[in-house]
């Protein structure tokens, strides 16, 4: 048996991966250690700064937090930290999907047994994990809901990835896929979508085969788009590109929180939360990759479809009372600026498009966003 330790309500916590690139150049540059060393030697057990696979990128989290607010005032914070050093090193930070123009080959992968072991297994698809995410927590108040819970947000992961996607280069190359980190995340074993089980015993026969078979050494190493969290006592939404403001974190995690809470309500009032059957699931995970906030979705078994963004407007007017109750009523209003504004794979489209696709100028405008803490017109 998997123990899973409820949460005491829709508790909030965030981490948030970001780039370390050089103040001129914008290019990447393999400092994290520099950086995260004399932040963590302060912060005892739990340091809110921590190294990732690559040596070019850190990944800030937050404390276990009851509101979009104290998310990010949480993050805020350490970003403030973050900068005190990078700003003395001539570094500046950047959150997308991936690096506009950087090349794969050339990054260095940190030391450790972990990080190793997942190169050794994964070699040509593991060293090409350039990539940014964002990943909320959500929790979760009785373990027989995480399943369901897990399967009525599939639903929502298009509307999620539309909106956080960031990832239209690779390698200097344009994609033609608003996100593309989602495309190559899933190359990974056990990455990308979920199975959906429908009873408890299903999970964890799923995750013990694992184990004997030695797909995993741990649960952690289940890296779905989704996935239970079960010592946090939370649902991991790890569906979002990272993101370059603190502006649309606080949008996407007030989004998250009030979908979660929503299915939520329904299981606690007796109802069933309606689920997409896999293959929509599949589709609409490509649809939004691949056009973002132009993409079609499938609503449901009736196979009607809905631009995205439409979707979007009607279903923030339905959480707003959810958002009220939360205290996350203005955050949740800044998905609209997202729609308005853009996402940011349009906003990088756009800066190219001015500079004759120069994708420094691209690196450039996300490294000032991530500055100005909003989206830059």
């Amino acid at each position: 048996m998997i123990e899973f330790s409820p949460s005491d309500g829709p508790t909030l916590g965030v981490e948030w991966e970001l780039a370390l690139v050089d103040a001129r150049t914008h290019d990447l540059v393999p400092l994290a250690e520099s950086v995260v060393e004399p932040l963590t030697a302060d912060e005892g057990p739990a340091p809110k700064v921590h190294r990732e696979l690559l040596t070019n990128t850190v990944e800030i989290v937050t404390g276990i937090c009851h509101d979009v607010p104290e998310v990010v005032a949480d993050l805020s914070e350490s970003l403030s930290r973050l900068r005190g050093i990078t700003d003395g090193l001539g570094l500046e930070l950047m959150s997308a999907g991936t690096h506009p123009f950087a090349r794969w080959e050339t990054q260095q992968v940190s030391e450790g047994a972990r990080y190793a072991t997942l190169i050794d297994r994964t070699r040509w698809w593991g060293r090409q994990m350039v990539i940014y995410g964002v990943h909320t927590h959500i929790g979760v108040t009785h373990r027989d809901k995480v399943l369901p819970l897990l399967s009525g947000m599939l639903t929502y992961a298009p509307h999620l990835q539309a909106l956080s996607a960031s990832s239209p280069w690779w390698g200097g190359a344009p994609t033609d896929y608003a996100s593309n980190r989602a495309q190559m995340f899933q190359q990974l074993p056990t990455a990308g979508l979920p199975f959906q089980f429908d009873t408890r015993p299903q999970y964890e026969g799923y995750v013990d085969d694992l184990l004997v078979t030695g797909v995993i050494d741990e649960l952690k190493e289940v890296r779905w788009d989704l996935r239970p969290a079960p010592h946090p006592g939370t649902l991991e939404v790890r569906v979002c590109d990272g993101v370059p403001t603190l502006h649309e974190i606080g949008a996407l995690t007030a989004l998250t929180q009030c979908l979660l809470v929503h299915l939520d309500d329904r299981l606690t009032d007796g109802g069933t939360i309606p689920t997409a059957p896999p293959w929509h699931v599949q589709e609409n995970k490509w649809r939004a990759a691949r056009y973002g906030m132009d993409a079609i979705i499938i609503l449901d078994g009736r196979n009607r479809e809905r631009l995205v963004t439409d979707e979007l407007h009607d279903l923030l007017e339905r959480l707003s009372p959810i958002a009220r109750r939360l205290g996350c009523e203005s955050e949740l209003r800044r998905v609209e600026d997202i729609i308005r504004v853009g996402a940011s794979y349009q906003r990088q489209q756009a800066v190219a498009a001015q500079h004759g696709g120069d994708l420094v100028e691209v690196a450039r405008s996300l490294v000032a966003e991530m500055r100005a803490g909003r989206p830059l017109p």
